[in-house]
């Protein structure tokens, strides 16, 4: 289980003091971004009575909270501004996460809207038609196995939040990386590969919308260079993880 811990802090701010509250903590919040212990935080405010709010800090461990800010050189500017609000609290505490978790369906996945199973069987089909065309990447798939693309097509659904078949079929993010053990692939054929799988997008007819190119590409990315270090002389096979989950970037799926 993950050490971070959520500190929640519950205040109870008369209406008339609201303003000055909201005015120190966009002060304080200037210590709090530059606390290397502190991973983000949020001040929300209560809908039902005004007078509610509530801080979230996510904080790297509770020691790191207790230990590391609060006897650094950040603490003393934070406590002057919130000092006054004090009195206000009415629970400070740490808490942990649990495995209880989830998304809910506001935003798609990148699967769906990349428009399910079919699209990535559609993308994975032209891809491999280009690279045993390729002069440069062919030999490095010699000997391709008949349901290569499928697989693949599977493992890239469950990547970007599809179904889970290719954990249930196939194995790990262990199995996977284990294909690529002793291969020895280029950087040249790292960046063909990257540049294939991307025009295989637009053939394919994948969204060609900013948010989900850029989602799609940083995976592409992040997955290729995993390949390149994994199939390096002195590379090591990691132990059994799970499939990476990959979700939107910076910015949500445009919707205008």
């Amino acid at each position: 289980m993950t050490t971070e811990t959520v500190e929640y802090i519950r205040y109870r701010i008369p209406e008339d003091r609201s303003a000055e509250f909201l005015s120190a903590y966009t002060h304080a919040s200037v210590q709090l971004a530059a606390a290397p212990q502190c991973v983000d935080f949020e001040l929300a405010r209560c809908e039902e009575d005004f007078e509610h709010f509530v801080l979230r800090i996510t904080w790297t461990s509770t020691e790191d909270h207790l230990e590391g800010f609060r006897k650094s050189e950040l603490f003393p500017d934070f406590l002057a501004e919130i000092r006054p609000y004090i009195e206000n609290i009415e629970e400070m505490r740490h808490y942990k996460p649990t495995t209880v978790r989830g998304r809910g369906a506001a935003v798609p996945t990148l699967f769906a809207w990349a428009g399910g199973a079919e699209a990535f069987a559609r993308l994975t089909t032209v891809f491999y038609e280009k690279v045993l065309a390729d002069d440069l990447l062919a030999p490095v798939f010699a000997g391709l196995a008949p349901e290569h693309a499928e697989h693949v097509a599977l493992w890239l659904a469950e990547v970007f939040g599809g179904p889970t078949a290719y954990s249930e079929t196939q194995g790990g993010h262990g199995h996977m990386v284990a294909k690529h053990l002793g291969r020895g692939i280029t950087e040249p054929q790292r960046r063909r590969w990257v540049n294939l799988i991307q025009d295989a997008a637009d053939e394919a007819g994948l969204p060609t919308d900013a948010e989900f190119r850029s989602a799609f590409l940083a995976y592409v990315e992040w997955g290729t260079r995993l390949a390149v270090h994994f199939s390096g002389p002195d590379a090591k096979p990691p132990a059994e993880q799970p499939v990476p989950k990959w979700n939107w970037g910076a910015a949500p799926p445009y919707q205008g």
